[in-house]
């Protein structure tokens, strides 16, 4: 039997979904949600951690996909001080860390397609 949509179909809150997987993409789904997420699996980062890392990124496209993840409850973002300067900090939710072994799959996938067709630069 089909667990991911064993009905017609699938319904979070008020969102309806064809099927499970579609509920995963519509978390994880988009060119940077991933990658960010693959970037606070092992420590909290601040803001301008992350643009450094993730240097081709624009930072209103950073910005729109860390509310988004904030909105989902994949990452949550903590405020330090109340004067500037303040530190803001993400980090993985427990939520978010039950992606991990999704994120270690798509990396283990993405090296061997490096090994395959390309290289890795420094």
């Amino acid at each position: 039997m089909k667990k991911e949509c064993t009905g017609s179909h699938v319904k979070i809150g008020e969102k309806v979904y064809p099927c499970s997987v579609s509920v995963a993409m519509d978390l994880l789904g988009g060119k940077w949600k991933t990658v960010i997420l693959y970037h606070l699996k092992d420590s909290e980062k601040r803001y301008s951690e992350l643009r450094k890392e993730l240097f081709s990124v624009t930072e209103m496209t950073l910005s729109i996909q860390l509310r988004q993840l904030e909105k989902d409850g994949l990452v949550s973002r903590t405020i330090f001080g109340e004067k500037p300067p303040i530190k803001v900090v993400y980090a993985l939710t427990e939520f978010g860390k039950t992606v991990i072994p999704v994120l270690e799959a798509i990396t283990k996938w993405g090296n061997q397609i490096v090994e395959r067709k390309g290289e890795f630069v420094e």
